[in-house]
């Protein structure tokens, strides 16, 4: 019962063989270099190898990707992977793993659903959130998770969050991700004054300048804290949009710039508290993954496994 669980990022893909106990047996993490293809070929293939597992021993395969995709024809085209556009992945990952059941969704539903099966969140209506090189989402109610007819339900990354603002690479105007991703958040920082201390390390060929950002906001830098304000203002938005409509119980945040913990989560739960009107709102827990990194491959095993 074994099933390959990945996890496709906009700098990164990561994959992990899962049983059905949610233990984890095997993981692996890559950058997605410029040939996205050649990387999801690269880690499916040193992932599913004797020694680790075979092909003929897995039952299943889930895959949690960046949006928007189309659950129907099993395409994704991420923002943040320009050379992806209507790719055909549930074909290509099938192709390289031939009987092998594979399912896709989106990764903010999979992490969703990873705290839902392995996690602390398991009542109610749940949604969560990525905050990494975009911003994804997805919902799980009572264990389901809600994918809607494209399999896009959730994509809180592209709610409008205010006028005057930038373009989004979507094609929109003033999108939360454009406001609250971490390239968006370290952009504006750049543009209002802010040098950084230390040299940025690389990730994929790219500048990740997001922990510095997040390092300096620890200190005091005026600037760096109200790029996390003006980030945690965007996302408190999408957030009660969402609840506002779908009646949410919690929310669980998780990526790469949640890492920075309460120099995000602080400013977040200031501003859904300040934005929230009706009573069901104010209820509102917003909480970190208790799950890490691991969240969305637990997330795509479970549906591998059709597990509520």
């Amino acid at each position: 019962m074994t099933v390959l669980a990945i996890d496709i990022g906009g700098t990164k893909f990561a994959a992990a063989t899962v049983e059905p106990t949610g233990t984890i047996t095997a993981k692996l993490e890559m950058p997605v270099g410029p040939d996205p293809t050649a990387t999801l070929k690269d880690i499916v293939a040193r992932i599913v190898v004797p020694g680790l597992i075979s092909e003929e021993g897995l039952t299943g395969v889930g895959i949690g990707s960046a949006g928007p995709l189309d659950a129907v024809r099993g395409t994704v085209s991420p923002v943040n992977i320009s050379v992806w556009r209507d790719f055909p992945l549930v074909k290509t990952v099938a192709q390289l793993l031939p009987g092998v059941p594979v399912h896709l969704a989106g990764d903010g539903q999979l992490m969703a659903l990873g705290e839902w099966w392995r996690g602390r969140f398991k009542a109610g209506a749940l949604l969560g959130i990525v905050v990494s090189t975009g911003i994804g989402g997805g919902l799980v109610f009572e264990g389901q998770p809600h994918l809607g007819p494209t399999g896009n339900a959730g994509h809180i990354g592209h709610i409008r969050a205010g006028e005057g603002w930038e373009a989004c690479r979507c094609g929109a105007v003033g999108c939360v991700e454009t406001i609250a991703s971490g390239p968006s958040m370290v952009r504006w920082a750049l543009a209002n004054g802010w040098q950084q201390a230390v040299e940025p390390t690389f990730w994929a060929g790219r500048p990740v300048d997001a922990r510095a950002l997040a390092a300096d906001a620890k200190r005091g830098v005026a600037v760096a804290v109200e790029a996390f304000d003006r980030a945690a203002g965007a996302l408190a938005t999408a957030i009660l949009t969402t609840a506002a409509l779908f009646d949410v119980d919690n929310v669980v945040v998780g990526g790469g710039v949640a890492a920075a913990g309460t120099t995000l989560l602080t400013p977040l739960r200031r501003a859904v508290a300040d934005q929230a009107g009706l009573g069901f709102l104010r209820r509102l827990k917003v909480e970190p993954t208790s799950l890490g990194r691991d969240a969305g491959l637990l997330g795509a095993a479970a549906l591998a496994l059709g597990r509520e």
